[in-house]
């Protein structure tokens, strides 16, 4: 899963999670825990969650599960990381981008939501800042196959699409 925080893709990721019986591992709840034991903010807290994740998400996948990643993935050396991991353990990879084209609901999504993740609530400003900083899909992670969801779609149609991709 890759896209902007509030954009959709924890929601549509947790039901494709019960729909598919594959676990979720999601960089939010490590980041959340690695601030709540104290590391400072100024630490590569951000970097540290995506290695923990990759080695979660190793681990299944060395035990034959699937495993369904949840994740911000902006730039491509996070995306790489997934593209590498699936290689080296000769696994298939498919990444599900989800957007919101509509400005102002995602803001509303991002100011009303709420996560028992305190060390991680954002502002709709941070979330603006993120968008400048979300990288177009280039190099090796741009040749995986790749679907876009919109969640001002429903999501049950954003859920068979990507179970739809996911099994083609």
């Amino acid at each position: 899963m890759a896209g902007l925080p509030g954009a959709g893709k924890s929601t549509i990721g947790q039901v494709l999670s019960g729909r598919l019986n594959v676990p979720v591992v999601s960089v939010d709840p490590i980041e959340s825990a690695i601030l709540r034991a104290g590391i400072a903010r100024d630490q590569p807290t951000g970097l540290a969650a995506y290695l923990v994740a990759r080695m979660q998400a190793a681990t299944l996948l060395e035990s034959g599960r699937s495993v369904l990643v949840d994740a911000v993935n902006a730039v491509n050396p996070a995306r790489e990381q997934w593209v590498t991991l699936a290689a080296t353990l000769e696994e298939p990879l498919k990444f599900i981008e989800v957007i919101c084209s509509d400005p102002e609901l995602h803001r509303q999504r991002i100011e009303s939501r709420e996560r028992s993740l305190p060390h991680l609530e954002l502002t709709w400003n941070a979330v603006e800042q993120s968008l400048e900083d979300y990288a177009e899909w280039s190099g090796p992670s741009a040749a995986i196959a790749r679907i876009t969801l919109d969640s001002v779609e429903p999501l049950g149609v954003n859920v068979e699409r990507a179970l739809a991709f996911l099994e083609s």
